[in-house]
């Protein structure tokens, strides 16, 4: 009768555990999935020049802001940036993916992460060109030039995004 008892007893208890060990499992895997969705919105793919340096100093620059990075160096970035439709005034030395966006040139990492925050519907970033100051376009003198950020659309539509001086 005790053993009966006993075996009923603890099939009342594991009945009992099993839900929030279910939600336990369920937390832990959402968990899971978020971190996994962060990493891939912390990672990038690049392609630049073999011989760009700037290109290099911008993947470092990123890459010191925790994102991961994977360059591709190509001979032919008109390709690249004819396939993902970068406007012809929007183009710089190097093409960048991200979590759905592109990231033309060298782009400050504060506008990334608002990007990547707001989602808004466009195709991507750019600063155009290679102002001095811009991440990886620094000089010793410390001499800058004003940039903007740009987004731009499919229809080849632009926006100032943010400005600096």
């Amino acid at each position: 009768m005790i053993g009966l008892v006993g075996l009923l007893a603890s099939v009342l208890l594991a009945a009992c555990a099993s839900p929030a060990s279910e939600q336990a499992a369920v937390q832990s895997a959402t968990a899971e999935q978020a971190a996994t969705a962060e990493q891939a919105a912390r990672t990038m793919l690049v392609y630049k020049s073999p011989t760009c340096g700037c290109c290099s100093d911008w993947v470092g620059y990123v890459e010191q802001h925790g994102y991961t990075v994977t360059v591709e160096e190509v001979q032919d970035l008109t390709a690249i940036k004819t396939e993902y439709n970068v406007p012809l005034t929007m183009r710089s030395c190097h093409t960048a993916l991200i979590d759905g966006y592109i990231i033309e040139g060298h782009v400050p990492v504060a506008d990334i992460e608002r990007l990547l925050t707001e989602r808004p519907d466009v195709v991507g970033i750019a600063v155009p060109g290679m102002p001095i100051g811009s991440p990886g376009m620094e000089i010793d003198e410390g001499v800058t030039q004003p940039y903007d950020v740009v987004t731009f659309n499919a229809a080849g539509d632009t926006e100032v995004y943010s400005s600096y001086q």
